[in-house]
């Protein structure tokens, strides 16, 4: 490769990464902060509503099962009218419906919008996978997905602090702060669905922001990969939701989300019971500790495993350490022994993401890997219902929440054990892959 080829390379990849990274970061955070806000409005929507533990957990849990529900015809939908508008209808339905959680009355009106919200965001974090296979070679997907998912932490450091101040300190109209929350953090999805049908570009063939050479050195990189990796099938929907490697994988990430998503929703009350005396807005800024580590550890992690050229102990080893923190922060006593703990759960938790989201696409083409990916997350995110509900069974079952994080890591050691013990063909795929890369650095 030569220098005029090496400059126009990592001239239109930087151009391609901020235009669309930052962008759909800010929809992700906004995502996550709609879903999970659900359990800072728990400090105070629990007693307004008479919910118990039980209850709450349910809640928790059923937006899920409508995410279960729609995730693969969400992701098929995309496909026929295209990532601008899907991705629109996606944050401008879930927009509304968030805001509308700020109304509730009583547990069932809880039930149904919560359930409702799952259905409106299903499709959004596989459709921008997807959409990330329309820009980005295989060997830079790792890092983008990492940036990406980046979100997720940086969802809770805003989150946290921005939901209990408004719960602290804005009650318009006798409005409860909780029913604030839901309201103001619900209207920028609407915003942001709306610019998405002006800002975001189809495919690299109409982006109008790359000039001439740019855009036929990305096309053509793109087309090269495609026609180059000969081992991967091509599956009808039903073919690639069954296939045995996307069906194991969905098994691992239903595990691991079971772990990671009953810490999250937990967690503010996890916090609370360390001491009774803390404010909202005090739990809100504990709350930011562990993401702010967890966010630092995933990025770094994410750039190892594409440089490494590996995915397989990339995605293996942060949940050991993920399991092993959570036995800590269950045994002590101690709330700053505790947070640190936590820290370094959260931070194997999320470091386990970009690798193991670049695994289906080493063994199946752009459009079954879509499908793929949309099964692995629908199957891998009921583990968001199991998660949290059985937290809450078992806190109305012992009256602490703490208890529940042995359950939870039992289940993140059965996930690292899964992926260590990964299949030897899927292990050779990944081989492939560094030998592939290898070849592409020394042309």
């Amino acid at each position: 490769m030569n220098q005029a080829e090496i400059f126009i390379e990592k001239k239109t990849i930087r151009k391609v990464t901020w235009r669309i990274i930052p962008f759909v970061f800010i929809c992700y955070i906004i995502s996550y902060i709609d879903r999970a806000n659900l359990g800072y409005a728990a400090l105070e929507m629990n007693a307004d509503l008479a919910l118990s533990s039980k209850v709450f957990g349910f809640a928790s849990g059923i937006f899920f099962i409508g995410y279960f529900l729609f995730e693969v015809p969400s992701n098929v939908m995309m496909q026929r009218f295209g990532a601008r508008v899907w991705i629109a209808r996606i944050l401008i339905t879930w927009g509304i419906l968030a805001v509308a959680t700020g109304f509730v009355q009583n547990a069932m009106h809880l039930y149904i919008l919560r359930f409702l919200l799952g259905v409106a965001e299903a499709g959004f974090f596989p459709g921008i996978i997807l959409y990330f296979t329309y820009w980005f070679r295989s060997k830079e997907q790792a890092t983008t997905i990492g940036l990406f998912t980046a979100a997720i932490p940086v969802s809770y450091i805003i989150g946290a602090p921005l939901s209990t101040w408004i719960m602290d300190y804005i009650h318009w109209m006798d409005f409860a702060g909780w029913r604030w929350m839901f309201i103001l953090e619900g209207l920028p999805a609407v915003v942001l669905g709306i610019i998405t049908l002006f800002y975001l570009t189809e495919r690299p063939e109409n982006a109008k922001w790359l000039n001439t050479k740019e855009k036929e050195w990305l096309v053509g990189e793109l087309k090269k990969e495609r026609e180059s990796r000969k081992n991967v099938k091509q599956l009808g929907i039903l073919k690639a939701i069954t296939n045995p490697k996307v069906l194991f994988l969905s098994f691992i990430y239903f595990v691991y989300q079971t772990g990671s998503l009953g810490v999250g929703y937990w967690m503010p009350q996890i916090i609370k019971g360390f001491s009774g005396v803390t404010t909202n807005m005090q739990i809100g800024l504990i709350a930011m500790i562990p993401y702010i580590g967890a966010t630092i550890g995933m990025l770094y992690w994410s750039r190892r495993s594409d440089s490494k050229g590996e995915r397989r102990l990339h995605s293996a080893i942060p949940l050991f350490i993920a399991a092993i923190g959570l036995v800590g922060a269950g045994l002590t006593s101690n709330p700053y022994m505790a947070i640190a703990l936590i820290t370094v759960s959260l931070t194997g938790m999320y470091s386990f993401k970009a690798p193991f989201w670049a695994l289906p696409s080493l063994f199946l083409t752009q459009s079954t890997a879509a499908i793929a990916i949309a099964s692995i997350n629908s199957i891998g995110n009921l583990g968001g219902f199991v998660g949290p509900y059985t937290i809450g069974l078992i806190k109305d079952g012992t009256g602490d929440a703490k208890i529940g994080l042995f359950f939870l890591s039992a289940l993140l050691l059965i996930s690292f054990l899964m992926v260590f013990f990964m299949k030897t063909n899927e292990i050779k795929v990944e081989k492939k892959a560094q030998v592939h890369a290898a070849a592409e650095k020394q042309v």
